[in-house]
């Protein structure tokens, strides 16, 4: 080693410290903002949690209690078996609702991306425009003429205007699972085709295997916004025995006040599968957001 090498030894070491030093305080800079940015978000989860663990008497006070004292487990009790909740039957009807409008949305969707993303016929890019564009109207422009049709269909008082036009498709879904589609390669539904396979056989036993990661991102996706929809039973559903999960919380309030503490317990019970299910499916959920399609592809 000559004594030019010999110099550079150690100020390369210096440098690789330096680098390996910058990159360790980037490193916990992002990690406090995100550590930041996630306790922001938490904090009204965290006052939901804590308010149902409070008397009543302490839910609104100055300064905010956060510890309460005593804590009411039993809030979770009085809210889940109070007669006019009836969580029960609540839950039954939030699950019909979630499933049968997830199985529409499924099938539909996939059913329709498929023939824009590998069927060959005139009007396939017009066809796909029109549905992309039906994403920027806002619902409420439709909202009049789409209630004076199911009333006039006599479908308004059930669940048939909220669960019927799920099989019909919706335009993200088609997008996201044509996306998906047209990164798996010709080559596999065009030896389906010379084995003599056609569209239906190709579409249930190449595609969908495939497309499973987008298929589980859309039932997520669709359980998610269902479990919480509110609007559309508010307007098509006219007894208390239809209501899913959400409208019933309307049971904790009364003429003159809120049970916020019951309320608040409620709510958290009514959240807590979704929260399961999302970390249950979160691997899939994220693997189908980046619309990878095949490895390797």
């Amino acid at each position: 080693m000559n004594t030019a090498q010999a110099l550079k030894t150690p100020e390369m070491a210096r440098l690789r410290r330096r680098q390996m030093l910058r990159h360790f305080i980037q490193s916990i800079v992002i990690h406090a903002i995100l550590f930041s940015v996630a306790i922001i978000f938490l904090i009204p989860f965290l006052w939901v949690i804590i308010t149902s663990l409070k008397p009543e008497t302490q839910v609104f006070t100055d300064p905010l209690i956060w510890i309460p004292k005593p804590i009411m487990w039993s809030n979770y009790i009085e809210a889940l078996t109070t007669p006019a909740f009836r969580f029960t039957l609540l839950l039954r009807n939030t699950l019909y609702y979630v499933i049968t409008t997830t199985i529409g949305t499924l099938i539909s969707s996939t059913i329709v991306a498929y023939a824009l993303a590998r069927l060959r016929f005139p009007g396939r890019n017009a066809l796909f425009m029109i549905t992309l564009a039906t994403m920027m109207m806002p619902g409420i422009v439709t909202l009049i003429p789409t209630y004076v049709l199911f009333k006039t269909l006599g479908w308004v008082g059930t669940y048939a205007p909220l669960i019927v036009p799920t099989f019909f498709g919706a335009s993200f879904n088609i997008f996201l699972l044509r996306q998906f589609m047209m990164t798996i390669p010709w080559d596999l539904t065009d030896a389906a085709y010379v084995d003599g396979a056609n569209d239906f056989v190709i579409l249930w036993k190449v595609v969908v295997p495939l497309i499973t990661p987008a298929l589980l991102v859309i039932a997520v996706f669709n359980i998610m916004y269902i479990w919480n929809d509110f609007f559309g039973p508010l307007i098509y559903l006219k007894g208390q025995d239809q209501y899913p999960l959400v409208m019933g919380l309307y049971a904790f309030r009364t003429r003159t006040s809120v049970k916020w503490s019951l309320m608040m317990a409620a709510s958290l019970a009514t959240c807590f599968p979704l929260i399961i299910l999302f970390f249950i499916a979160q691997r899939y959920f994220i693997e189908g957001i980046t619309l990878t399609g095949l490895k390797g592809v």
